[in-house]
């Protein structure tokens, strides 16, 4: 049953999620805070990913609220205001540190719209400085074509191919990774200083999904960062750099479901959308996706308001 919020296919503003369906709560009553970050500094190929948050905001008016399991924006959604992502690199990461921050600070799960993947970096210390606190420690799992573990790439720390080395090595997070098919010998050896668990496209292909993607030891709390470009290029052309050899739609739910099987979601974000004119489905499965990870949050148990 709906909620009293639902408003079902009324008059909408494309710039909050889904408010098609929801009037949008107030930030300290909301389960999720959707933060856009139109960030493009630093992509390296085919650029747009500035365009992408609004995208998905716009596409998202689209949406059913039932996503076939559960009803997600009944637990009250926030559409922040976008991240002002017009400064150097550093300021722009301190902006989407405090509006994470802000969503954690409401009891509320961050819903990072990329932009381009350095934008994960911002909610990661956020969240990293409240695990700090708390003593609830996290792990990030990755979806992605790349595994964005280089030191730095074309002269910057924070690059769109560094933002899992930042992780890994400034923050001390455990890391889990799914679908890479295009990185460097770099990457490898960092992936083996740093105990980074991974499974390759060709190993999914070869054998299968994983029924228990993640060992006992890892967080009981994940951020999952989902670069549309682990999708299979067939599925998602609109991004910087599409590559074949990708996660289906089917494939990469069920990988989220198992991963996050007797565990819960400390945030999670959305990145790497460079809409294409003209091309809805991109947009549109790139909002379906946000909306899917969302529900799998509300299933597996939002954090408790005061």
């Amino acid at each position: 049953m709906s909620s009293p919020d639902t408003v079902c296919h009324q008059e909408f503003d494309e710039s909050r999620f889904l408010s098609s369906e929801y009037v949008p709560a107030r930030p300290e009553k909301a389960a999720f805070h959707i933060i856009p970050v139109p960030l493009e500094q630093s992509v390296s190929y085919g650029g747009g990913t500035a365009r992408g948050p609004a995208a998905i905001l716009a596409a998202s008016q689209q949406l059913e609220a039932w996503d076939g399991i559960s009803a997600p924006g009944e637990a009250g959604l926030y559409t922040a205001p976008a991240v002002d992502c017009d400064a150097p690199i550093g300021t722009v990461l301190e902006r989407i540190e405090a509006a994470t921050a802000h969503a954690l600070h409401c009891k509320a799960l961050p819903v990072i719209l990329g932009g381009e993947h350095t934008v994960t970096l911002g909610a990661l210390r956020a969240l990293a400085a409240e695990a700090a606190r708390t003593g609830e420690p996290f792990g990030v799992v990755q979806f992605d074509a790349h595994a964005d573990l280089r030191s730095q790439y074309e002269g910057s720390i924070y690059s769109h191919a560094s933002v899992m080395h930042r992780a890994v090595a400034d923050l001390g997070l455990p890391l889990a990774q799914f679908a890479m098919r295009d990185f460097c010998r770099e990457e490898v050896d960092v992936r083996r200083r740093y105990n980074v668990l991974h499974y390759d496209a060709d190993i999914l292909f070869r054998q299968g999904l994983p029924e228990r993607p993640l060992p006992e030891d890892f967080p009981r709390r994940l951020y999952i960062t989902f670069d549309v470009d682990g999708l299979d290029a067939s599925l998602m052309p609109a991004t910087g750099t599409p590559s074949p050899g990708g996660l289906f739609w089917h494939q990469a739910l069920l990988l989220i479901e198992r991963c996050l099987k007797g565990r819960s979601m400390a945030g999670m974000d959305v990145v790497e959308l460079a809409p294409l004119p003209g091309l809805h489905h991109a947009d549109f499965t790139a909002a379906k996706l946000t909306h899917a990870l969302m529900g799998f949050a509300q299933r597996a148990g939002l954090p408790r308001k005061a």
